[in-house]
This record gives C-alpha cells, sequence and structure tokens, in this order.
C-alpha cells in the first residue's frame, strides 16, 4: 500500500484516517487475516514491553556485569523532584533504559526495531500513558504507527548497526517513537512525518561501536538519549515546526551516510568506544583476553 513516508501520509490524509489505520490496514492485506487479529498480534508485543519496563524498573544486571540498576537510579532521582530535565522526559528515559537492562540481561524484549535499539518505542510509550491515560487501544495503535515509519526505513535503508551504524538502530527506532508520540498526543499525520524526520536528522552518523562485542556499552545509554530525542522532536513538530528536509530524504541521507562509515563504526567492536583503552580493559575482563589485538 505505501512504499515511503510521503505515500504513508497521502494515503492517511486523502482517507482521512490516522497512520495507524493505514498500517493495520496494510498488515491485513499483507497477512491476509482480520482487523482483530492483527490488533491482537500487536496487543501481544505490547505485553512483552510492558513486562521488560516492569522487570527492569525492579533492577536487573547483566551477565557481563556491565550494565544493571540504571532504571532504577534514575526512578530514584526522579523521586526527590530535584530533576532539571522534567519528570516526563526523565520516566521515558528511564524506562527505556529499564528495557535495555532486560535485553542485556538475556531477558524477553520486543525488538523495535532491534533488540539493541528495543527500548526507545516502550519508554516513550509508558511514559505518554503516565501523562495522556491512553486506552489500551491507543497505545496498540503507537505501535503501529512505530511500524509503519520502521517499514519504511526497513525497505528503503537499513535498520541494521552493522550494516549503517547505530544511526540505523537507535536513530530508527527514535524516529518511530517520536512519530507514535505525535499520533496518540492528537497530531496529524504530516506532524508524524517532521517528528520521524527532525528526530532522525539529529541521529545521523551514530555509529555503532559496541564495547566488547555486547549490545550493552554504549547501547543502553544511547537508548536513553534515542528516547530523549524522540520526546523533544514530537513536541517540536506538535508545535507546528517543520523539518526543511523531508522525511523521506532524511532517511535516504541516513543509509548513504551508513554505506559510506568505516567498517570499524559498524558493529565490529574495531573503533570508537570500543577501542578506547578502557574498552578493551573491559572486553580483557570479560573474555579473558582482548578480541582484537591489532588495535
Amino acid at each position: 500500500m505505501f512504499r515511503n513516508v510521503a505515500e504513508l501520509i497521502e494515503l492517511a490524509e486523502s482517507s482521512s484516517k490516522k497512520i495507524s489505520d493505514i498500517m493495520i490496514e496494510q498488515e491485513m492485506d499483507y497477512k491476509n487475516k482480520t482487523w482483530d487479529e492483527v490488533f491482537s498480534q500487536m496487543e501481544r508485543n505490547l505485553v512483552v514491553m510492558e513486562e521488560a519496563v516492569e522487570k527492569g524498573l525492579k533492577g536487573v544486571k547483566s551477565h557481563s556485569g556491565l550494565t544493571g540498576g540504571d532504571a532504577v537510579l534514575l526512578q530514584k532521582y526522579i523521586e526527590k523532584g530535584n530533576y532539571l530535565s522534567g519528570q516526563f522526559l526523565l520516566d521515558a528515559v528511564s524506562k527505556a533504559v529499564a528495557t535495555n537492562e532486560v535485553n542485556a540481561a538475556m531477558g524477553t524484549i520486543c525488538a523495535t526495531p532491534t533488540a539493541g535499539s528495543a527500548g526507545v518505542v516502550p519508554g516513550t510509550l509508558f511514559a505518554v500513558k503516565e501523562k495522556l491515560n491512553p486506552t489500551r487501544e491507543e497505545m496498540v495503535r503507537f505501535l503501529f504507527v512505530s511500524g509503519a515509519f520502521g517499514f519504511v526505513v526497513a525497505n528503503n535503508a537499513s535498520i541494521s548497526g552493522a550494516a549503517g551504524g547505530c544511526q540505523a538502530e537507535v536513530g530508527s527506532a527514535a524516529g518511530m517513537a517520536a512519530a507514535a508520540i505525535v499520533e496518540i498526543a492528537g497530531g496529524t499525520p504530516s506532524q508524524s512525518a517532521e517528528a520521524m524526520a527532525i528526530t532522525l536528522k539529529n541521529m545521523l552518523g551514530l555509529v555503532c561501536d559496541p564495547v566488547a562485542g555486547l549490545v550493552e556499552v554504549p547501547c543502553v545509554k544511547r537508548n536513553a538519549m534515542g528516547a530523549a530525542n524522540a520526546m523533544v522532536a514530537a513536541d517540536m513538530a506538535l508545535a507546528g515546526i517543520t523539518s526543511r528536509i523531508p522525511c523521506d530524504e532524511v532517511i535516504d541521507a541516513m543509509y548513504k551516510i551508513g554505506q559510506t562509515m568505516p567498517v570499524a563504526l559498524r558493529e565490529t567492536a574495531q573503533g570508537g568506544l570500543a577501542a578506547t583503552p578502557t574498552g578493551r580493559e573491559l572486553e580483557a575482563k570479560i573474555f579473558g583476553v582482548s578480541l582484537n589485538k591489532g588495535d
């Protein structure tokens, strides 16, 4: 039904439907399933996300010892009331971190669009839940909106850190979340596209440099920043601010940047933070010897 963001927005606006409606209809057509069947399948994903957030907020630790407990620290910090960024923003950040800490601890998460970027969408969604009190259907629709934009990125660029750097993972996830926040907050399909564009523009060039080759450092904290980026971009779009570069062109730019990004900065743990002295020390501590002796 749609191949890019422009077509997605045109379909939604010409039929006076929400982006979530268009995505549900596409899934119905592609999978030859009923509305209820498609919706129920996505609702199961929502349950997985909800359980991961709840588990992470109780405190988990990864087997490597590199990550864990930061979501709890953030919630305790929020409770003190002396935060600078704002409760709503920090709540989204803490829940994004919680999800990725569960992933690092080998727990069950829902890849959105990947495991390494799985915290941004649920982190923002469950923060929005506390502020807007959406219905369960609206929360599931949030996932369909994020899925629609993820679908476009996956088919026109990349959602793989190995192929396009972290911009393709956390960058895409943040853009997906921003677009979904706009719809659940009552924004228009065009504003969702603007939010996606604004978000992704500000994450272009983000490298994938996992310390010790594990999806933990800096992945967890990048999900935190992705969630914050998504929240701010959604607010900007809802305020009427637009991206001078159309969303589809931003996605194309991300793809081209990923193609020219050095292999050392694409999930190989050969460059960036992974190649720092501390990064190599942590790698040697975890595995007993550095996996990249030539660096």
